[in-house]
């Protein structure tokens, strides 16, 4: 086992904000703006470069601040308080086709110290909404909860929402049979239904896949970034999927039944295998979760907070005992949480037990899971080599799934012309020029669909004045989404004010983006009516008495 640090690089290589506390009516002080670089996200560095440009209109002294992706992780994980502002992304992961985990996890102020609550955000209304849409069964009175915790987050402005991509990617029509490529609802052709389905034209049988960004791990227990779950979610197994259509199926189960609202019968598949050969086990699945529910993967415990035991009433039939009705268990968790074998991972928890570190600081030196794909090899900086598990319930009909990390985005493009990489599986620039380069080529074909995932720019509520909603509000509405859209992603986006993306149709509420008016005067007068002065071109704090506290 490597045990890996996730702290402290950052520390090392980065001069981060240290602000003095000030006084009201005190200038304001320099502001940090972390981004990715331009080669590897060029939508999101110019998003920070037009955003910064605003900002600055407001009398703000703003610094973009580029870095590694990383680098800027470990800051806005794991040294919280540490940060101003940063770009950011949630990916259109499938389990987020129901809104519980957005809604809740990413903003409920319980997930706030280790969890996906990074900013700081806490607004008791808005934890009592989120945590009542989570018990009501009911899909139309759920329906209202979700509405209405949008419309809190319209109005507190914890997070400035950008855009919804229209996530576009390509592939090598010649090397894969184009009906064998599966567009998956809010996530687009990238995704384990293609990379299980995809049936070769010929003698090329390696999905061969890019990355701008570099894996952090391949760990079960840890949610890193968006690049790594596309492994784990080919090497792990878990009891329901989401299927193409957004909706959760029996996957490692065979069947999932409720008994009632709070009682939920789970029977096992048949002849599944860990990768060692070994069998998987309802023993292993009841480890898998209770591994989760006891605070040892802490990432994923919200996604299992809700139960209350896990029994075993035969060899391949599990119980699950929820502490409250919950009408996402089965996205939300079963479709969630990875299943784990208990053989590798019990001796590496109780040992974890004896340690200030938990689950997640673990990274196996050959990964073990039951899924469609198999670890074969990690080049760090270069590649991921899985292959194929042709023992699979639903083995695939490639032989290898190979990741190759190309930070440079035209470089990207000009392997998947070559013949080096056969699947685009990022795409950060101009989607016309993939069009153009398809149109030319004749052997690419390109899908464009509109993500459930999202940009945005996130806050640190840790840090005055960004604890100051209206000042939150000032610097969400000097900036048009327009621009942002036509400017940095060549129009292949949708405006958003919500966190909801409108791929989800039913949960998302039209009526906050419709209502997001903006504009630098707009924004003056919102920061003006708030007690902030501008003074020699200089924004200064409300002279009220308030007091900055950034560290």
């Amino acid at each position: 086992m490597i045990t890996r640090y996730k702290t402290g690089l950052a520390s090392a290589l980065l001069a981060l904000v240290v602000a003095s506390p000030t006084l009201a009516g005190d200038p304001i002080r320099s502001i940090e703006l972390f981004t990715r670089p331009q080669a590897s996200q060029p939508q999101e560095f110019q998003s920070a470069q037009l955003i910064a440009q605003e900002w600055r209109k407001l009398g703000l002294d703003v610094e973009v601040k580029v870095m590694p992706w990383e680098q800027m992780a470990d800051v806005v994980w794991y040294q919280r308080d540490k940060w101003d502002v940063t770009a950011w992304q949630m990916v259109g992961r499938p389990e987020r086709s129901d809104p519980d985990e957005i809604v809740y996890n990413l903003f409920h102020s319980t997930t706030a110290e280790k969890g996906y609550n990074f900013i700081g955000y806490t607004n008791p209304e808005y934890d009592a909404v989120v945590e009542a849409q989570r018990v009501e069964i009911d899909p139309d009175k759920r329906k209202e909860l979700i509405h209405k915790a949008q419309e809190i987050l319209a109005a507190d402005q914890p997070n400035m929402m950008l855009v919804h991509p229209k996530s576009t990617f390509a592939f090598d029509k010649t090397v894969w049979k184009p009906d064998s490529v599966v567009n998956q609802s809010g996530i687009g052709i990238r995704n384990t239904w293609t990379f299980m389905s995809l049936e070769p034209q010929g003698e090329q049988k390696d999905i061969i896949v890019n990355s701008g960004d570099n894996v952090q791990g391949i760990n079960p227990l840890w949610i890193s970034g968006g690049v790594d779950s596309w492994i784990f979610e080919l090497v792990y197994d878990r009891l329901a999927r989401v299927g193409p259509d957004g909706l959760p199926k029996p996957w490692a189960a065979e069947s999932i039944e409720f008994s009632d609202d709070k009682t939920v019968v789970v029977k096992l598949r048949s002849g599944m295998e860990w990768h060692d050969g070994k069998p998987v086990t309802a023993e292993d699945v009841k480890f898998s979760y209770e591994a989760v529910v006891t605070g040892e993967a802490p990432m994923y415990a919200p996604f299992a907070s809700n139960i209350e035991t896990v029994e075993i009433s035969d060899d391949s039939t599990l119980v699950f005992k929820l502490k409250n009705p919950s009408a996402s268990f089965v996205t939300s968790s079963l479709a969630k949480i990875n299943l784990i074998p208990k053989h590798v991972w019990e001796p590496i928890i109780e040992d974890l037990k004896t340690k200030e570190t938990n689950a997640e600081s673990i990274q196996e030196d050959v990964p073990i899971g039951s899924g469609p794909f198999k670890f074969e090899r990690w080049l760090t900086n270069e590649e991921i080599v899985l292959s194929a598990n042709k023992d699979h319930f639903n083995a695939p009909n490639a032989d290898r799934w190979i990741l190759r990390i190309v930070p440079n985005v035209e470089a990207a493009l000009g392997m998947l012309r070559s013949g080096e990489i056969n699947f685009m599986g990022e795409f950060t620039g101009d989607p016309q020029v993939l069009l153009d380069a398809a149109e030319q080529d004749g052997d690419l074909e390109v899908v464009s669909t509109i993500d459930i995932g999202f940009r945005y720019i996130a806050f640190n509520a840790r840090r005055a004045p960004f604890d100051d909603p209206a000042f939150r509000n000032a610097l969400s509405r000097a900036v048009d989404r327009r621009l942002i859209v036509k400017a940095a992603f060549k129009g292949f986006a949708e405006a958003s004010n919500s966190v909801v993306s409108p791929a989800l149709g039913f949960w998302h509420d039209a009526s906050v983006v419709e209502d997001l008016t903006t504009g630098a005067d707009l924004a003056k007068k919102i920061l003006e009516d708030a007690g902030y002065t501008l003074e020699d071109g200089k924004l200064h704090y409300p002279g009220d008495g308030k007091e900055e506290l950034a560290e």
